[in-house]
């Protein structure tokens, strides 16, 4: 089979976990990695760093398109947005990942840019957005809504109607009830049971404690 050529953006511990998701799909062939400049001749997991973020449209340029975002995302998705909204710029292709041990329902949408890992389960109705990070056995029920440029950790639970807005951070093992919304930019963290809406920019850590406001 003649596999598209997939170019990795970012080679830390979350790259690596995107590498074994990308081999066991099969639909691309990853020709490299960009990572920061004293990385290049390094590998990761056999595959080259070959550049760093600045060589992208030159990559574009060369009949080079498709990439996937593997940097990982914690208190703040600003890289993960600006490295995504160059290659769109630059006309790049930023594919939809999903592996082949999850589940997406076919009345599901999960947008360009977004990895479902391991286990994972997108449940009917629900639309997950561009440039997302669904993680390892994270559970989005149905009718769910992920703005872009989220990250949905580890074994966290969004029952059925929640809605995440963009650029926000859900903790490992964090459970929002049913049709609670969190605001855009906003982080909850692991474990933290999540009751009532989220206004923007919030910062949730506990069990159903009210919600401070993030710093900058």
């Amino acid at each position: 089979m003649n596999r598209t050529e997939l170019i990795l953006v970012g080679g830390g511990g979350h790259c690596r976990a995107c590498i074994e998701i990308i081999e066991q799909q099969g639909y691309y062939r990853i020709a490299g990695l960009l990572d920061l400049p004293d990385q290049q001749g390094s590998e990761v997991l056999g595959y080259p760093v070959i550049g760093c973020d600045d060589d992208i449209p030159g990559l574009i340029a060369g009949g080079r398109r498709h990439f996937l975002i593997t940097l990982g995302q914690i208190k703040s998705a600003g890289r993960r947005q600006a490295l995504f909204e160059s290659i769109k710029a630059g006309g790049g292709v930023l594919p939809t990942i999903v592996s082949p041990l999850a589940h997406v329902s076919r009345h599901a949408t999960v947008a360009e840019g977004t990895i479902v890992m391991h286990g994972a389960l997108v449940n009917a109705g629900a639309r997950i957005g561009r440039n997302c990070i669904v993680n390892s056995r994270a559970l989005v029920e149905h009718d769910a809504q992920v703005g872009d440029h989220c990250h949905i950790s580890t074994a966290c639970v969004l029952n059925g109607g929640v809605r995440v807005g963009e650029g926000s951070f859900v903790g490992s093992n964090a459970v929002t009830l049913q049709e609670v919304e969190i605001g855009r930019h906003s982080v909850v963290g692991a474990g933290a049971l999540v009751r009532q809406s989220l206004p923007p920019n919030s910062l949730f850590v506990g069990q159903g404690r009210d919600p401070k406001q993030k710093k900058g």
